[in-house]
């Protein structure tokens, strides 16, 4: 049979994905106004820059390595994730603050953390404006954000448009990425 098998094409796959995703029935994810919504409420709340830029905190791969745990070193620094529902913080319900576990930068409140059912620690508020920033992030042949640490750029996790109100949104972090601060 000519032209078999089909070339591998990326965009065919995306395509597929994104009407996977919008068959979930997420409200809101699917139409143009919901992707419009998101996009706004993710720019008020957050400061997007540029990856490349310089940082507060920067080291070299070995200060990091040295640094870090193995798993935190994999998760923060290589964008790594850890396994739902098997990690430190999904569970947390203590009162605190969640900070960068590679520099310490104030991140989210246990005051916008919510049970998301994903197994991984959820948001729908960083700490403040510029709090986080964040990426497009088109690997594993899917279109999501990624959340980074403005301070010395570990990987955080992902926000998506499915959230609590009042913002909508969830960033689904990895405990890796964070280190918590109990409130005394």
């Amino acid at each position: 049979m000519a032209g078999w098998p089909p070339a591998f094409d990326p965009k065919m796959l995306y395509n597929h994905v994104g009407a996977l995703i919008g068959s979930l029935q997420i409200p809101g994810a699917a139409d143009a106004g919901g992707r419009r919504r998101f996009r706004k409420a993710l720019m008020a709340t957050t400061n997007k820059t540029n990856q490349d830029q310089q940082r507060e905190v920067e080291k070299s791969d070995d200060e990091w390595r040295r640094q870090l745990t193995p798993e935190q070193y994999r998760v923060a620094r290589k964008a790594g994730t850890e396994p739902p529902f098997a990690n430190e913080y999904w569970n947390n319900h203590e009162k605190g603050t969640y900070r960068c576990s590679s520099c310490g930068a104030e991140l989210f409140t246990s005051d916008t953390k919510f049970e998301s059912g994903t197994g991984w620690p959820s948001f729908y508020a960083p700490v403040g404006p510029g709090a986080v920033e964040e990426h497009e992030d088109n690997s594993l042949f899917m279109h999501r954000t990624e959340v980074v640490c403005p301070r010395c750029g570990a990987h955080l996790g992902h926000v998506f448009a499915d959230g609590p109100r009042p913002t909508g949104l969830r960033y689904c972090m990895n405990s890796a990425s964070l280190k918590f601060e109990k409130e005394d």
